[in-house]
């Protein structure tokens, strides 16, 4: 199994995330459905093995 994200990592992945969509929703003419689903589906992807790094780290 490979080691767990350290905080500094965690945070530089959050704000790239961060800066990311806030590049789409400031470009985009309109904001719709997909756009949406986009947008949460990419943050399930960045957040959800933060959140696991974070809880195995307390462990």
């Amino acid at each position: 199994m490979r080691k767990p994200l350290n905080h500094t990592q965690c945070v530089v992945l959050t704000l790239c995330w961060a800066a990311l969509c806030f590049l789409v929703l400031t470009s985009t003419p309109k904001i719709d459905g997909p756009l949406v689903i986009m947008i949460l589906i990419s943050g399930a992807l960045v957040f959800i093995p933060v959140i696991k790094s974070l809880k195995s780290r307390n462990k």
